[in-house]
């Protein structure tokens, strides 16, 4: 494990996402991949901006299909990351279908022209959410629907203060960057934009409120109380990067407080919507109900970017302003991408299945928690899971190299995940994953712990 550093500023920013610059990156080039590879990654490298959890890369795909990518030297990876745009999976054959059914059609809807795909596509999306909750705006990638979502907020309220969670991901975009809570992307960005109130977030294993939320709707009370210029709160259901899941008593609180103080909760579920909980919304796991809902990632079924936001009617008055006006604000592609996810869903009883691919993880994760020291804390539902890696149960300091090391030893043996916060082992496969795949990965894992001594 000693060939596994990190600098002192590598340490530090570990927030979201494996890193691209340790000296077991350039190992896993050189000894893992082929020379076509080689080359074709240096020449990515010359080519595309560096930045954290993107270029330098580590393959080459060729292609994708099912649960699986595959590198143009052969080699294929479960993946259990996906950019959390795989609901269904890579490349299903029905939204591989519509969509070159619709390339022979409509390719493109210009501003100010309705076009029946969108239209359908509306229909179907509202028709999972609660009556009253039923007006979308359509956008092209998730940073905008947070932008549309902040904006309306303004408008609705009168209010231009924002209140989010430390740790918190919204996108990259600025204003994005600004509600989020993800040191990483702010580096260097100086002056963001003005008026957000970030509380730190109500989690179970580390943190200063740990394992008491109502500290946390204590403080999220005590700003609302303070300051009367806020008119959002704007939260993930359900941290997605390190899999923080905040209990039904917590979300229940929030969304009163926001009621009583005219604030409007808007829930970012862009990474986790569509099933990925067992539920089409994550927010339908705590009784509650958003002001405004962003949606995004695996709403274009992993093939086409398409986002979108979903909110009150009565806040349907704002007509002589743009809120979104985005090129491909409509997009047939675009539209016919959600609306063929949202039917692959029902059609293959997606929901149900992933409740009892549930119980299965659950099981063997904490199979794993019993056997291996090094895991400190297993958390998760539906298919999203995370576990967290200590050097110590009792300290709980993070097995940063560890993690690194047991990730690249599963990449080796074809299972792909991310790392989050540096130690978590965020595990989130397609949902349409077969049993047999699901038990492959966890062999690849139980072999990648055993090679780190990890037994307890």
């Amino acid at each position: 494990m000693d060939h596994i550093q990190r600098d002192k500023h590598n340490l530090e920013s570990v927030v979201e996402g494996d890193i691209n610059r340790t000296p077991a990156r350039n190992e896993w080039v050189q000894n893992n991949v082929s020379e076509e590879t080689r080359e074709l990654l240096e020449k990515d490298a010359n080519y595309f901006m560096h930045q954290s959890m993107s270029t330098p890369c580590l393959d080459v795909l060729g292609t994708c299909e099912g649960s699986h990518i595959e590198s143009i030297s052969g080699k294929k990876y479960l993946d259990f990351h996906g950019n959390n745009v795989h609901q269904i999976g890579f490349s299903h054959p029905k939204l591989v279908s519509r969509l070159t059914e619709q390339l022979q059609s409509l390719t493109f809807s210009t501003r100010r022209y309705a076009n029946k795909t969108a239209i359908r596509f509306a229909e179907k999306l509202t028709s999972y959410t609660p009556k009253g909750l039923d007006r979308i705006l359509l956008t092209p990638n998730g940073s905008s629907a947070i932008g549309i979502a902040l904006k309306l907020a303004r408008a609705v309220t009168g209010k231009h203060k924002v209140v989010s969670f430390w740790d918190s991901f919204h996108g990259a975009s600025l204003d994005a960057i600004s509600v989020g809570g993800e040191s990483v992307f702010q580096e260097h960005m100086g002056p963001l934009m003005p008026g957000v109130e970030r509380i730190p977030p109500p989690i179970t294993y580390r943190g200063i409120f740990e394992g008491d939320e109502t500290k946390a709707l204590e403080y999220l009370r005590y700003v609302l109380e303070k300051d009367h210029q806020i008119g959002a709160f704007l939260a993930e259901t359900i941290r997605n990067t390190d899999v923080q899941i905040p209990s039904k008593k917590f979300w229940k609180g929030a969304r009163e407080l926001c009621t009583k103080h005219n604030v409007l909760l808007i829930l970012d579920e862009i990474p986790i919507a569509f099933g990925r909980t067992g539920k089409m919304f994550a927010y339908e796991l705590f009784d509650i109900e958003p002001d405004i809902l962003c949606l995004g990632k695996g709403l274009g079924g992993g093939i086409f970017p398409q986002a979108a936001i979903v909110t009150r009617e009565e806040y349907n008055t704002f007509g002589d302003i743009s809120l979104g006006h985005y090129t491909h604000e409509k997009s047939p592609l675009g539209s016919m991408a959600g609306l063929t996810l949202l039917e692959v869903i029902e059609e293959e009883n997606i929901l149900q299945k992933v409740k009892d691919d549930e119980e299965f993880m659950r099981r063997a994760l904490r199979k794993m928690h019993r056997k291996y020291s090094l895991i400190g804390d297993v958390r998760g539902v539906g298919l999203l899971w995370g576990i967290e890696l200590v050097t110590d149960r009792t300290t709980k300091k993070k097995a940063t190299a560890e993690a690194e090391e047991i990730m690249y030893e599963c990449l080796k043996q074809g299972l792909s995940f991310k790392v989050s916060k540096g130690n978590v082992l965020q595990l989130s496969p397609p949902l349409t994953i077969t049993r047999e795949e699901l038990e492959k990965a966890f062999e690849i894992l139980n072999c990648a712990f055993l090679k780190t001594n990890a037994i307890a």
